[in-house]
């Protein structure tokens, strides 16, 4: 079975559950595992982010949103030559990949058959069930049985180690830079698993648009830039051209040097088995006294 997968969640999912050796082509944003990207990718950006701010970035999908235009385009020539016969697609952001209404536009046209697998978890049960959903469809039940049930495992000692903890701080995780968005999905859930209260995102609902004054007016305990699609590096490059220091202002995330970016691309932003990483790490940052340092990349930020 030839597979493509279009989404990078899933994809780290598909070679976590050891199928990577049927993942013939991939989206030009996966990128992990490491044997990911040697994969031919078949679709490409049609917004050109490597030298934009986060700013406008947002004003280059906002317009091109507004105006009716696609954000990204599949590679028909690398699709013919991979010819899957699944493609693994999403239906929860346009603005993050390759949507499933886009590709079973592009499979009409060619005439082709190919199976059209969604994957489109929106918490962080659901993350869950849709690797279990995973190793259902490809024969890989028991990986996805050990890959899950590890996932949880880790959960319950993170739960465990913070049953004691009499405080729980008011947390503003942002997906975005400029302008803010605060994180939905199951973001808030992994927030929740570590110890903390998402101050402005739903579990299971999309981001939301605001602004840096309203985030001050919640007052946080923490703020953590997890903005979608960046690393740690491109998050540090981005934040010297914000002015955070006066924006947070009066918070108490400011007033305690509380204020964090992270690897959101690893950690938070893709619905795959790495999120318990994320989770880990929220736990220190919100509780260094009760939670150990699990020793992934983080930067606290000097306002």
């Amino acid at each position: 079975m030839r597979i493509c997968s279009l989404v990078p969640g899933a994809t780290e999912g598909t070679f976590a559950l050891g199928l990577g050796g049927q993942v013939g082509g991939v989206s030009h944003e996966c990128d992990w595992p490491p044997e990911a990207a040697e994969r031919p990718a078949v679709t490409a950006s049609l917004v050109d982010t490597a030298e934009l701010t986060s700013a406008e970035i947002d004003s280059a999908v906002v317009a091109a949103t507004q105006d009716g235009k696609p954000l990204y385009a599949v590679d028909e020539e690398t699709w013919a030559q991979i010819d899957p016969d699944v493609v693994i697609a999403q239906e929860l952001c346009e603005v993050c990949a390759v949507t499933t209404d886009n590709l079973e536009e592009i499979v009409s046209a060619q005439a082709v058959e190919v199976e059209v697998v969604p994957y489109s978890p929106s918490t962080l049960d659901h993350v869950l069930a849709s690797i279990v959903g995973l190793g259902v469809r490809f024969n890989a039940e028991g990986a996805a049985d050990e890959i899950t049930g590890g996932f949880r495992s880790r959960l319950d000692r993170v739960r465990a180690a913070l049953a004691e903890v009499e405080t729980h701080p008011r947390v503003f995780i942002s997906e975005w830079l400029d302008p803010p968005f605060a994180a939905g999905h199951w973001v808030p859930d992994m927030v929740e698993a570590a110890g903390g209260i998402e101050v402005a995102g739903m579990s299971g609902e999309p981001s939301h648009r605001m602004r840096w004054t309203d985030v001050a007016a919640l007052e946080p305990d923490v703020v953590i830039l997890a903005p979608c699609g960046f690393d740690l590096d491109r998050t540090l490059s981005e934040v010297v051209t914000l002015d955070l220091s006066a924006s947070l202002l009066g918070t108490p995330a400011r007033q305690e040097s509380r204020v964090f970016a992270v690897d959101a691309n690893a950690n938070f932003s893709r619905p795959g088995p790495r999120l318990v990483d994320g989770v880990e790490l929220l736990a220190y940052l919100l509780h260094p006294a009760a939670y150990s340092d699990p020793g992934i990349p983080w930067s606290r930020l000097r306002l």
